[in-house]
């Protein structure tokens, strides 16, 4: 596939940027709240109004910060992937089995299928692009839902015989969407597929799922975002990607983006094969699922320890994962110091 370079996109080595969601601002998350309660209180243009200021308010924090590939923030999703499933025909929606108690992964909503799964006018990442496009002039990129992770919040009903036959019906709609970003000029597109780490049982299969959906698209940079689950800051599986590897060096794409901080560099050896396979590689290098703002002087250390593995041309550096989950303070915090540790790593010439 022809895939641009990040050179050729104008990114640096190291440049900081972010996985794909901002924390929300404290009016936006009560506006969100209000709507979910009272939807007959407010109309399509209140709606369009209040997610607009909320991504100028995400996009303008990433540059006061510094962040050099910025994204949209994720405003109009709901908890990173269930806003996509408004998109989505042929799905019921299932009662919460369990509202009470601790906030966890089986309280998310869930749906079944009652029809063969479609996607009549895309996924609405296109809107979110053309919009961005309109308040920044820095590089973009698009994080779009991969389909193993968007089957994982659907049942397959009477329609499908389990997540993997979901996962099939959904390749094409995601392969649609991203034909259609590259078509509008989209150069940086990031399928997030966190399911892939948390379910490493056969990755092999995982990697035709990956190389299908993007057969095709072409003239943009892909990065693949796998991470261990963030939802109310906690995650969803066992904390190890070497099970994925060697094999998951077949999938066609340019870049992984993985979760080291919260895990302490653990793994970081893996910077080595993966770059050996001619990728690049976005590492975490804050966390998300904490309060504390890693010092710059953390962050350059990790940096270094990355370094000793891979060439700084083959290195961004991000948060572990995307700050929705993450205070507002305590993201920009975070995102000024990885920026920071950047211009002290480059202005030393690595």
């Amino acid at each position: 596939m022809s895939h641009p370079t990040l050179k050729e996109l104008g990114l640096e080595p190291l440049c900081p940027t972010v996985i794909g969601s901002a924390a929300f601002p404290g009016w936006y998350a009560y506006f969100q709240s209000e709507v979910e309660q009272h939807p007959e209180r407010f109309g399509p243009d209140d709606l369009r109004e209040a997610w607009a200021d909320a991504v100028r308010i995400a996009v303008g924090d990433e540059v006061r910060a510094g962040i050099e590939l910025v994204t949209d923030g994720e405003m109009g999703r709901v908890d990173f992937n269930l806003g996509f499933y408004d998109y989505l025909s042929g799905l019921h929606p299932q009662p919460p089995q369990r509202k009470l108690g601790t906030p966890a992964h089986d309280q998310r909503g869930k749906y079944t299928c009652i029809e063969p799964l479609g996607a009549p006018i895309g996924l609405g990442t296109l809107n979110e692009f053309r919009h961005l496009k309109g308040l920044t002039n820095l590089p973009i990129k698009m994080p779009v839902p991969g389909p193993f992770t968007l089957a994982g919040r659907l049942e397959g009903g009477e329609v499908y015989p389990d997540r993997r036959a979901v996962t099939e019906a959904l390749i094409p709609i995601i392969n649609a969407e991203m034909k259609a970003l590259a078509a509008a000029g989209c150069r940086f597109i990031q399928m997030d597929e966190p399911s892939y780490a948390v379910h490493p049982e056969d990755p092999n299969e995982f990697v035709d799922f990956i190389n299908r959906t993007l057969e095709g698209v072409e003239g943009v940079f892909i990065g693949m975002h796998m991470c261990f689950g963030n939802y109310r800051a906690r995650a969803v599986g066992h904390r190890s990607y070497a099970p994925l590897f060697p094999g998951l060096l077949r999938a066609n794409v340019d870049q992984f983006a993985l979760e080291f901080a919260s895990r302490e560099m653990a793994e970081i050896e893996l910077l080595e094969p993966i770059v050996a396979a001619g990728k690049s590689v976005a590492v975490g290098l804050v966390d998300v699922k904490n309060l504390w703002v890693e010092p710059v002087e953390l962050i350059t250390e990790r940096i270094r320890t990355c370094l000793r593995y891979a060439p700084a041309e083959a290195l961004h550096i991000t948060p572990d994962c995307g700050f929705s989950q993450t205070a507002r303070y305590a993201a920009l915090g975070k995102m000024q110091n990885l920026a920071r540790a950047w211009v002290s790593m480059r202005n030393m010439k690595f």
